[in-house]
């Protein structure tokens, strides 16, 4: 009887404690940056057309604490944030329609870049879900080119003018890249399929900018009227001259040019969010990434776009951009 007491014991314990581990809060969950807040009325409008097309259109993530815990990653403070390309065929315009990208579409965007995950995702996923979500962002534009050294001065004001953009995203490919080390390079495909960046028809400029300056406004998006995120620009956390900073660092070899694109990351309120306790659990449990595409793939898509939806993302004063999603 004792024996079996003591095995009970043991086994409550170890639940208990694994219980306790897959519910732990994230550790260090980053403060907002500071900023100097402008007011849209303090600044002047450019037509984002008169603009060069950028030579690079860079994406910055994980740059919301809420985001970061509904996506239950954890913060590192020595690592540069994830930053990726998104191709320039993402680009449309407030008004556009965007396809799904259909199953074969992403096998051969995800081939391009992995050539064996080809034939691994024909095999297993025939009827591959783009799991299509939205994410709203501030974006910055260049508006002349930036010395990488100017950047290490605390003092140096980029010349930026700020819109509003829709950072649409193909989830099951960017979990392609979970596990190994092409994870942020996965991100980038997942987000660059025609159309998937939807970008205001306006810049806004500040009349008198500083290092840290950005329009302090509430972003949305809304799905069929229904809002889905909605959260303050000023709860960043970092400023547009550390995103640079970081972008610089990660490609030293690209020089920042007038017309390139920084997308600032988004809010929480995405359709991909997990509970921290099953992307624990699945990482404890040593699953790879076509196991954890096969479990997502299998369960909930409902909070996903599908063909027919309107998505609306807005800021205020920065405009609204509306886009339809269809299935060509």
């Amino acid at each position: 009887m004792n024996v079996k007491k003591m095995i009970l014991g043991t086994l409550v314990v170890l639940i208990v404690g694994l219980v306790i581990y897959l519910l732990r809060p994230l550790s260090n969950i980053p403060a907002p940056a500071t900023f100097t807040c402008t007011d849209i009325a303090d600044g002047s409008f450019l037509a984002m057309d008169s603009l060069p097309e950028p030579q690079f259109i860079y994406g910055m993530g994980l740059t919301y604490s809420q985001h970061l815990k509904e996506t239950a990653a954890e913060f590192n403070p020595g690592e540069i944030p994830p930053i990726f390309y998104k191709k320039k065929q993402s680009l449309s315009k407030d008004g556009d329609q965007v396809n799904l990208p259909t199953a074969e579409q992403m096998i051969q965007a995800s081939q391009e870049f992995e050539p064996a995950v080809g034939d691994k995702l024909r095999a297993d996923f025939p009827d591959l879900s783009p799991m299509l979500d939205y994410e709203v962002e501030l974006g910055f534009v260049l508006l002349e080119d930036v010395n990488s050294t100017a950047l290490q001065d605390d003092d140096f004001v980029p010349s930026l003018g700020f819109f509003i953009s829709n950072d649409l995203s193909a989830r099951s490919i960017a979990l392609l890249g979970e596990g190994t080390s092409m994870r942020y390079e996965y991100w980038g495909i997942s987000k660059s399929f025609p159309g998937f960046l939807p970008v205001g028809g306006q810049v806004w400029i500040p009349n008198a900018p500083r290092s840290n300056t950005i329009p302090c406004v509430k972003i949305e998006t809304y799905v069929n009227g229904k809002v889905r995120q909605s959260q303050t620009t000023d709860n960043m956390i970092y400023t547009p001259l550390e995103m640079l900073r970081f972008i610089a660092q990660k490609y030293p070899m690209n020089q920042l040019k007038r017309g390139d694109m920084v997308l600032t990351g988004t809010p929480g309120g995405v359709a991909i969010a997990t509970p921290r306790a099953l992307v624990r659990l699945s990482n404890l449990l040593g699953f790879d990434r076509y196991k954890k595409l096969s479990i997502k793939q299998g369960g909930d898509l409902s909070g996903f776009l599908k063909a027919g939806d309107i998505v609306e993302v807005s800021g205020e004063g920065l405009g609204k951009i509306r886009t339809k999603i269809v299935l060509d």
